[in-house]
């Protein structure tokens, strides 16, 4: 294919998940209903935790941050991912897909970063509640969170500033549905060995220090659990950590199938197929892990249904 030299308004193409146009009809209906049950979801959450004075916890402090997050990441990709559907090609230019890719990568940190968060949460809480309350104070609770955003923000914008420090070239042909950095990377001209190592070994940290957290938090937490005496506190620690836990399986599944795992070679779309559980999927199911079985929630849900007249 031919080399061409990108601007700021070239335009690139998705290649997106089919070329078939009555799949991509039947996917925009699709991903348009999963991606309006996706907002209310996680917006529902984010309103039930601020009017509802029984959620105003650090645990729900935390997972409201974690919905603002979801609306945020699916919001960047999924009304460009709905239009190329269907206008039938996914048109692109440089500009709006090196945006794209910076919301996408910075709220995926922001994500990693803040479930290590949560399970230091879950750890204090268990393993040391006499010191629960100082250390999970308003001041520390909300530095925490900040922290959380402004450190993928950085990354994300350390990411795009090294990218387009390259030129750009052709093929102007992704192989995917939406735009990611280290896709739009591979169209830089000359040498990106050194770029690239820097990324990942920024990306790496980012990724290794929650997770070492978040292992040594649950272990400590499990050792906390078989010294209890007492079935109600099994049941307690279950029920406290088991929502965050699934959460987490799904993010790290999501980021070490397509990051760490060495793709094949034999099907090109394999890296597409992956992306739709951690951008169409896993931000639908997460307000739904963290509902289904909680009473908290079921209660401050309950509690403004009837304060609108919905139930008696």
């Amino acid at each position: 294919m031919e080399i061409e030299n990108f601007t700021s308004e070239s335009m690139l193409i998705l290649v997106g998940l089919t070329n078939h146009r009555k799949e991509q009809i039947l996917l925009f209906g699709v991903f348009l209903t999963i991606y309006l049950l996706t907002i209310f979801g996680n917006l529902m959450i984010i309103v039930l935790v601020q009017i509802d004075t029984q959620l105003h916890t650090p645990m729900y402090f935390f997972l409201s941050h974690l919905a603002a997050m979801e609306i945020v990441y699916v919001t960047s990709s999924s009304p460009q991912l709905l239009t190329h559907l269907m206008a039938g090609n996914g048109v692109i230019s440089l500009t709006q897909c090196m945006l794209q890719g910076y919301i996408a990568l910075s709220t995926g940190c922001t994500e990693c970063l803040l479930l290590g968060v949560m399970a230091y949460d879950r750890y204090l809480a268990i393993c040391k509640p006499l010191r629960y309350a100082s250390a999970m104070d308003r001041k520390h609770r909300h530095l925490l969170a900040t922290s959380c955003w402004i450190t993928g923000s950085l990354y994300s914008l350390l990411s795009v500033v090294s990218i387009l420090y390259h030129p750009f070239c052709g093929p102007s042909y992704i192989n995917h549905f939406i735009c990611e950095l280290q896709f739009v990377l591979k169209f830089s001209c000359g040498d990106i060995k050194l770029t690239k190592a820097i990324l990942n070994a920024v990306a790496a940290f980012l990724v290794m220090m929650p997770l070492s957290v978040i292992l040594y938090s649950y272990g400590r937490i499990l050792y906390s659990v078989t010294q209890m005496q007492s079935a109600a506190g099994w049941r307690k620690a279950f029920s406290t950590c088991s929502s965050h836990f699934v959460v987490v399986t799904l993010f790290y599944g999501s980021v070490i199938s397509i990051y760490i795992i060495p793709q094949s070679t034999s099907d090109p779309d394999q890296d597409k197929q992956i992306a739709v559980l951690y951008v169409v999927v896993t931000p639908l199911l997460n307000p739904i892990i963290y509902t289904l079985r909680n009473k908290d929630v079921h209660r401050a849900m309950s509690k403004v249904m009837k304060g609108i007249g919905l139930i008696d």
